[in-house]
């Protein structure tokens, strides 16, 4: 089997010739170990180096952008990744003002629009800010901005240059591998006054969903059409205890639009993969069962969420992950690698299970925790 074969075969619950990996992301600090050089992944700290490309020039900029792209490749096949991420954090926009090593401001349109961002090196976050005092959104706020993005939707209309990365990546890769397509968001902002909006302004969260909804089919069919069948989306919900709004409020506002998602995407012959780490558990007949998901990535083992429950649970569902990030940075190399074990055990005992980091290998990661992980991968998989 080659690698997208086999990724295919776990989404229809199908033997394997080895268990399949993806790991959904690096920071750079573990990428620039793992390849030997500085490796342009990550978080916060990919959007600081494409304000400092941009700030350079265009020819600068180019060049972060294929660099991106040919690491962020190189380092999930160095991985023996199965699935590949092309795509890290962007912020794609060119600073007008460079007001320190790590500060650029961006002063577009009205003040009122302006950003800050800053680079915090050692964690390889950003803060992306207004650059006046935060003011409180209210309802009206809230609804200007729908009215804006419901404008824009007219005229949206996915093409290659959208997509540009996962592209280039199937020309340099054949079809061998699984592309992850990052495509279709779907969530409630987790705001405050999105919270409260839940209870007193429903027609906005509606509005807010069914805007996400339609752009992401959108995205799901164009992508499906041009031969992509992985579309990753969802939103992160939840903390370890449990989704930051109801288990009703979730049925209501998003169950039918992830069930609409999911049609469409079986409908092309594509699989919808949702994303959220935290405990999922009071929402999980739901989102697991209910909504036609077909696979259940960032399985956070800290907050409760475990492969053998989730697999004797929702037989039909396809789990991605499950070595959890915070373990890897702070346990003993033993303990990251009998955790790394369980998680291949657990694939080799049922189908339908993909293996790997349940979120980024953090900054700080011992390298020898790192070297745990991909090595009991290499010889047990």
């Amino acid at each position: 089997m080659n690698s997208k074969e086999r990724v295919l075969a776990a989404f229809r619950k199908e033997p394997v010739d080895q268990v399949p990996i993806y790991h959904v992301g690096y920071s750079s600090e573990v990428a620039s170990v793992i390849l030997g050089r500085e490796a342009y992944v990550g978080g916060g700290i990919q959007q600081w180096r494409e304000a400092a490309a941009w700030w350079e020039g265009d020819e600068d900029h180019a060049a972060f952008c294929e660099r991106s792209l040919q690491d962020a490749i190189d380092v999930a096949l160095a991985c023996q990744q199965d699935i590949v991420r092309v795509n890290y954090w962007r912020y794609n926009h060119k600073p007008t003002r460079r007001i320190d090593e790590y500060t650029f401001a961006f002063e577009y349109g009205p003040e009122d629009n302006w950003r800050i961002l800053s680079f915090d090196p050692p964690s390889e976050q950003c803060s992306i800010r207004s650059y006046l005092p935060p003011a409180s959104l209210t309802f009206a706020d809230l609804e200007r901005g729908l009215d804006r993005s419901e404008a824009s939707l007219q005229d949206y209309a996915p093409d290659e240059a959208r997509f540009a990365n996962e592209f280039e990546a199937r020309r340099r890769l054949g079809d061998q591998y699984a592309i992850r397509l990052s495509a279709a968001g779907l969530g409630i902002s987790l705001a405050s006054i999105w919270m409260e909006a839940t209870v007193l302004r429903p027609d906005l969260v509606e509005r807010s969903l069914d805007i996400q909804m339609h752009r992401a089919e959108v995205n799901i069919r164009y992508l499906a059409e041009n031969g992509f069948q992985f579309i990753f989306g969802g939103e992160d919900l939840a903390t370890n205890d449990g989704p930051a709004y109801s288990p009703r409020v979730f049925a209501r506002f998003v169950l039918p639009r992830l069930q609409h998602l999911s049609a469409v995407c079986h409908a092309c012959g594509a699989f919808f993969s949702f994303q959220s780490d935290g405990n999922l558990w009071p929402i999980a007949d739901d989102l697991f069962g209910r909504s036609g998901i077909d696979s259940y990535h960032e399985i956070d083992r800290r907050a409760g969420m475990d492969l053998r429950k989730l697999r004797a649970r929702f037989p039909d569902l396809t789990l991605i992950g499950n070595i959890n990030s915070t373990d890897v940075a702070l346990q003993s190399t033993e303990q990251v690698a009998a955790q790394t074990l369980d998680c291949l055990d657990t694939a080799r005992e049922t189908t339908g299970v993909i293996v790997g980091m349940s979120n980024y290998f953090v900054p700080g990661t011992p390298p020898e925790n790192v070297a745990a992980v991909l090595e009991t991968i290499d010889r047990h998989r």
